[in-house]
C-alpha cells in the first residue's frame, strides 16, 4: 500500500508564524479608518422605522386593529430585546478587555434571544385577538434590518495616505 506524503518539506508551524504579521499602531488605525463600525444604536432607529412602517401598512391594507397591534408586537418582539443587547455591548464592564467583551456578547445575545422568546410567549395574553401571521410579518421583517444595515453602512474609504 502506498504512503502518502507531501512533496515537499512542509512545517505547519513555520507557516503559521510566517502567515501571522502583527500590525504597528499607525497599519491598525488606517485598518479602523477603511471600516468604520456600525453603531447599533443606528440599526436599532432603523429596526424602529421599519416596524413602524410595516405597522402602518398593515393598518392601511386590512383596516383592522387586531392585524395592526399584532405586527406592532413583532416589531417590538425584535427591537425591545435589541435595545437590551446593545445597552449590554456598551456598558462598562463589557469594555474592559477583549475577554470581558467576548464574554459580554454572549451573555447578552442570550438575554436577548430569551427576552424575544419570552416576549413570544407572551403574546396571547399580551395582544387581544392576535393574529400570528401579523406578528411574525412584524417579527421578520424588523429582523431583516440587520442586513439592510450591514449593507447600508458607511462606504470604505480609499487608502490615499499610503
Amino acid at each position: 500500500m502506498p504512503i502518502i506524503a507531501p512533496l515537499n518539506d512542509f512545517d505547519a508551524d513555520d507557516f503559521d508564524a510566517a502567515a501571522f504579521k502583527r500590525l504597528t499602531r499607525q497599519e491598525a488605525q488606517a485598518l479602523r479608518a477603511l471600516q468604520p463600525p456600525v453603531s447599533p444604536w443606528r440599526v436599532i432607529r432603523l429596526q424602529v422605522v421599519v416596524g413602524l412602517l410595516v405597522t402602518l401598512l398593515a393598518w392601511v391594507f386590512t383596516r383592522n386593529a387586531a392585524v395592526a397591534w399584532s405586527t406592532a408586537y413583532g416589531a417590538l418582539a425584535v427591537v425591545l430585546p435589541a435595545c437590551l443587547f446593545a445597552r449590554g455591548l456598551m456598558s462598562q464592564f463589557s469594555s474592559i478587555n477583549a475577554m470581558t467583551a467576548g464574554f459580554g456578547f454572549f451573555v447578552w445575545e442570550a438575554a436577548k434571544i430569551a427576552v424575544s422568546v419570552a416576549m413570544l410567549f407572551a403574546a396571547p395574553r399580551v395582544v387581544d385577538a392576535l393574529d400570528w401571521l401579523a406578528m411574525l410579518l412584524g417579527l421578520v421583517l424588523t429582523m431583516k434590518v440587520y442586513w439592510v444595515a450591514l449593507l447600508m453602512r458607511p462606504k470604505l474609504k480609499q487608502m490615499n495616505k499610503s
